[in-house]
């Protein structure tokens, strides 16, 4: 009777095992779901980017969101030893000055005024676009706008970047003119990355009068595609003058640099300006190396004109889908040429900067005629050169 008697095999009063706990207490599924939730927004966020026209291919590069912390590894040594030469390439490209003498006075259009840009300035990259910039690879460029100075390239590099399949480089490596000594892996490291089915370009209008640059950019590749931009060269040539006037007001006047004897009417072929706009000597060197078929020439008045035009060309050249079409352009009347309406990385207008469509000084149109009738026959041979009228007389 003193003896208390076992239920179930344990004592009545004795506390049991505690209850099974869920298999994810309800805290923790509110953060799986909410984790859910955003990777199905940035999902949606890049299908609506895609469908608009403005993704990257981006589809591999989201894949990453998933990964496990294994795939999400700090780089390896190889990468490592690269990065700190990358690093000081980026550095180079910022301190040098005349790095960025075409690319930041690049103007499209020489006619208009420079004291209103309707345009705005385009936005920093999204999360997204800077999440998915640090997947895929380095590469060489697959392209490369060779020239020319003042012929619109600036122009032509933003309207390309606008295409989700086109990767480049802002700044001007000036690589194959300037920077050779220091090796193609110095200047792969200045390469966008690019994901698979994506092209690599970058441009530097001074490589198409660089006698050594047609031989450079073979022995990197033979089959490196080659666009060139020009324009009507006294056009070309005035437009020139007026950038470094800009610069040093105090420079001689056009008519003085232009000739070597002003009685006699005689060009001074050695002034840079002039020299540049002498398209068919320097397009002789080019076709020592590259046949002309892979030489695309686009027109520096078609691209104010038509640029959705010539885009289609650019586009058939580089083998890529017409994505970019009049839908992305808008002309401004105040600086004389078009814009666009969306920026690659961006949501608002873009126009290029104040110092694109300045005015041009008059210059003596005695001096003009005199530059036309100088640049005839040279203009006829590369109209003969590339199957092209491009109708400068």
């Amino acid at each position: 009777m003193g003896q208390l008697r076992l239920i179930g095999g344990r004592l009545p009063d004795a506390p049991g095992p505690p209850a099974s706990s869920p298999l994810h207490p309800p805290g923790r599924r509110r953060w799986l779901l909410l984790l859910l939730f955003i990777m199905l927004a940035l999902w949606l966020c890049m299908v609506y980017s895609c469908v608009t026209g403005s993704c990257a291919s981006a589809a591999p590069g989201l894949m990453l969101l998933s990964s496990s912390p294994s795939a999400r590894k700090a780089p390896g040594p190889e990468l490592n030893q690269l990065l700190p030469q990358a690093r000081t390439a980026k550095i180079q490209l910022r301190v040098d000055p005349e790095n960025d003498e075409d690319e930041d006075d690049e103007e499209l259009g020489g006619g208009g005024s420079s004291n209103s840009n309707n345009g705005v300035a385009p936005d920093s990259p999204s999360f997204i676009s800077s999440f998915l910039n640090g997947s895929g690879t380095k590469r060489l460029p697959q392209a490369v706008i060779i020239g020319v100075k003042k012929g619109g390239t600036r122009a032509l590099l933003e309207f390309l970047r606008v295409h989700p399949d086109v990767r480049a480089v802002g700044a001007e490596p000036h690589f194959f003119d300037r920077n050779y000594e220091r090796g193609l892996t110095w200047y792969r490291e200045l390469m966008p990355r690019t994901l698979d089915g994506q092209i690599t370009m970058e441009k530097t209008p001074s490589y198409f009068v660089t006698k050594e640059a047609p031989a450079r950019i073979s022995s990197m590749s033979k089959d490196t595609k080659l666009i060139v931009v020009v324009r009507d060269p006294v056009t070309r040539a005035i437009s020139d003058y007026t950038q470094t006037l800009s610069k040093k007001p105090d420079i001689p006047s056009f008519e003085s640099l232009t000739f070597k004897n002003r009685t006699t009417g005689l060009i001074d072929t050695s002034w840079s300006a002039i020299q540049i706009g002498i398209y068919a000597k320097h397009l002789e060197n080019w076709l020592l190396y590259f046949p002309l078929g892979q030489i695309l020439f686009v027109s520096g008045e078609r691209l104010i004109s038509d640029p959705a035009g010539e885009l289609g060309r650019v586009q058939d050249f580089l083998g890529l889908k017409r994505i970019i079409t009049d839908k992305h352009f808008y002309f401004n009347k105040t600086k004389g040429f078009p814009c666009l309406k969306k920026a690659e990385g961006s949501s608002k207008p873009h126009c290029l900067g104040k110092t694109k469509g300045r005015t041009h000084p008059d210059i003596d149109q005695k001096v003009v005629q005199r530059l036309r009738e100088f640049y005839r026959p040279f203009n006829m041979k590369f109209y003969q050169m590339t199957g092209h009228d491009f109708g400068w007389d």
